[in-house]
Order: C-alpha cells, then structure tokens, then sequence
C-alpha cells in the first residue's frame, strides 16, 4: 500500500497534469490571439499607411500607443478580476478587444487608429498578470517552470501563425470587396468574440469550483498551492516596497525594458523592412518574418532549459541579446538573400530567447519582501519599451529615408542590454 508520501506525490502529478491541459494551454490560447491583435497592425501598414495617409512617424505612434493603455490598466484590470472573478473579467476584455479588433477595419482616419489601439491596450493590460495570478491558485510548484514558459512562447507563435496568416488575408480577394488590410483586421478580430463566450462556459473561479479535479486534489490543491493566498489584514508590509529603493531593481527593471524594446522593435517593424528591402508580397512576407519568430520560440525553450541545467542566468541573456542585435545589423547589411535572411532567423531568434531565462534574475536578487512590487515595477518600465521604441524607430525612417538608423538603435540596446546584464551578474556574485 503506498505511503503518504507517495500519495502526496501522485496526486500532485495528477493535478500538474490536469491543470496543464485544461487551464494552461487555454489560457495560453487568449495570450495567442491578443499577441495577434495587438500587432498585426504591423502587416496592416503595409497598405493602411498609404491609404490613411499615415507617415512613419504616425505610424509608430499607432503602434506604440497601445503600450499606454497597457501601462494604465495594469493595476486596474487585476483589481477587476479579483472583484469579478475569472469567468466574467475574462469575458469581459475578450469581447471589448475583440471589437475593437474588429473595428479596426473600418477606421477612416489616423486618429481613429490612435483611438482603438488604445484601447486594445487598455483592455489587454492586465491579461498576463491576471492569467498568472489565476493559474498561480492551481500550479503545484513542480509544474511552475512549464506553466511559465508556455504562455511566453504563445506570444512567438501568435507570430508564427500570425504572420503567414496576416499576408495571406490581405492578398487574398476577399468575399467582402473590401481592402486586404481591412479585412484581416475583421477575421482576426473575431476569435476573441468566440474566446469570451469561451470563458463563461470553461473557467473555474478557483480549485473549489474546479469540478474536473477530485475532492481528494482539491483538498491537495487548497492545502499545497499559496500561490493566491493574500496576507491577513494588517500583517506586517516591511519590505513591501524594497525593489524601488534597491539599485539592482531598478536595474532588473532596465534590462527587461531592452529586451522588450528590441522584440517590440522587431514585432512592429520587421515586416515593412523586409517587404522595403526584398519587394516581396504580403504573403511572402509573412512566410520570412514567420522564420525568425519560429526559430525564437524554439530557442527561447532551449536557452531556459539549458540555464536551469547550468545554473547560469546573466549571460543566457546577456550573449542571446548581443547576437541578436549583432544578426539584425548583418541581415540589413547583407541584404536581400540567402545569407541575409540567415542573420535574420539567427537574429530574430536571439532576440526572442531572452524572455524565460530572464526572470531568474530579480526572484532571485529582490528581497522576498518586495518581490511582488519589484515585479510590477519591472512590468510596468518594459511596457514604456512598447509605447516608445516603435515610434522611435518610425521617427529615424521617416527623418533618414533608410532603415539602417531604426537598425542601429536596435543595436544598440542590445549592447544596452549586455552592459547591464553584466552589472547584474555582480550583484549576483555577492548574493
């Protein structure tokens, strides 16, 4: 008969296992298709821009003013979802960004562009943070890693799907006669309309309501998992806000604002570089930048698994960020080609890999204390990545007529970016 421990066991094997496929890989679903939505305006500039009128520099601010929203509803939309429940604060942002979404395909004017990225980012700003506080109730510690890692890599892949899929829509003669950008605005937005009715019907509140789990997992899950449990009322918070006074906070906070500057950098301006350099069609355009985001998904496993082996955290962020900068450059220097669309995957790759392994980093340095700010904190900096590198790299284009300034600031927070992972990795050494 086996012992206690051995039941203990089992039962978390059965919950980490349940709790992957019936929450973890539907949640990563809704991180997927609002990684959609929130850039495939990317692939829309390739035809709205001169239809709408938009410059470059316009168009960067449409692309990053997003990012805004996403800064200002953070703390909001966490707040919502613990008054409201999973179910319906899920539903609800699901269906207010899928219509916006939607509505994209019929702005008229650039400030109606402005208007609903927005509030896209307005309604997506806290999905990440919510779906982690979510799934944090459910994921026994064993399983945290890959609980983790599965909704970051649904972000590459919405990129990968994404992008073949976007080019398609806006080649294709479509049923409704209306402009290619137009429509993939329309289909795409209309997944997250089915996502919302998605959530009412699928989401327990908590593991009580979980009737997929056993009483016996339940009780397991209640008594196991603190990853939801708040501090009692007046419990001490000494410590709470450490991370802002701490130098390797706000450090932490830096590289994690050049690793999303240079993948936001890459996300929202790869596309019209490759279709201005190569002259290739939407959908082949979506083939190409389909390779690096694939390649980055793959490694961004790779690189995390292999830090978790060695040990090691800076420097599985620190090299990927050089290289990927460095392959950037060479593919914009090499040009159209075979050798060039190499650097391109090697760097698009590098760029993306960095994510995982970084987050090792601050839950290791911070002061227990003030993890859950430092966090925030760190979120909140990156977020300002979004709102300001795209516009900043609009700007450079439109001002040089040529895509080597955008390149070269993309360089150049990745050298940024290296510098800073080595003040870290000093800070890692004494601790």
């Amino acid at each position: 008969m086996p012992d206690r421990d051995e039941q203990a066991s089992a039962i978390e094997a059965s919950v980490g296992r349940k709790v992957l496929w019936r929450l973890v890989l539907p949640c990563a679903l809704y991180i997927l298709i609002g990684a959609i939505d929130r850039t495939n305006v990317s692939f829309a500039a390739l035809q709205m821009n001169a239809d709408l009128g938009m410059s470059g520099t316009q168009y960067g601010f449409a692309a990053g003013v997003l990012f805004i929203g996403y800064v200002l509803a953070k703390y909001p939309s966490v707040l919502a979802y613990e008054t409201l429940g999973m179910r319906h604060w899920l539903a609800g942002i699901t269906l207010a960004w899928g219509l916006a979404a939607c509505a994209m395909g019929l702005v008229s004017a650039h400030w109606q562009v402005y208007a609903l990225r927005l509030f896209i980012g307005l309604m997506e700003g806290g999905l990440s943070s919510g779906l982690m506080i979510y799934l944090s109730q459910f994921a026994p510690d064993r399983w945290r890693a890959t609980i983790l890692a599965i909704p970051i890599m649904s972000i590459n892949i919405a990129q990968v799907i994404g992008s073949p899929l976007s080019g398609w829509l806006i080649d294709v003669d479509n049923p409704l006669g209306i402009a290619g950008w137009r429509f993939m605005f329309l289909v795409e937005g209309l997944p997250a309309l089915a996502l919302a009715l998605f959530a009412l019907l699928h989401f327990p509140n908590s593991p009580a309501q979980a009737r997929w789990l056993s009483t016996a997992e339940r009780d397991w899950v209640r008594d196991n998992v603190k990853g939801a449990v708040r501090p009692e009322r007046g419990q001490a918070q000494d410590g709470r806000w450490s991370a802002l006074a701490s130098p390797i906070g706000w450090i932490c906070a830096a590289i994690w604002f050049c690793i999303l500057a240079s993948n936001y950098g890459v996300m929202f301006w790869l596309p019209t570089m490759v279709k201005g350099l190569s002259g290739l069609s939407a959908t082949q355009t979506g083939l190409v930048v389909a390779l690096p985001n694939a390649a980055a998904a793959i490694a961004l496993v790779l690189n995390a698994r292999h830090s978790d082996r060695t040990g090691e955290r800076v420097l599985h962020v620190a090299i990927p960020a050089l290289v990927g900068g460095s392959g950037l450059l060479a593919a914009y220097l090499l040009g159209p080609g075979l050798p060039g669309l190499a650097m391109l995957v090697i760097g698009g790759a590098c760029t993306g890999c960095t994510v995982a392994a970084f987050w090792a980093i601050p839950t290791r340095l911070l002061d227990p204390r003030g993890l859950a700010m430092g966090i925030v904190m760190i979120n909140m900096l990156g977020s300002f990545a979004g709102a300001t590198v795209p516009a900043a790299m609009g700007w450079l284009r439109e001002s040089s007529g040529s895509f080597l300034p955008p390149t070269l600031l993309l360089f150049g927070i990745a050298l940024t970016c290296a510098a800073l992972c080595l003040a870290a990795r000093r800070h890692l050494a004494r601790a």
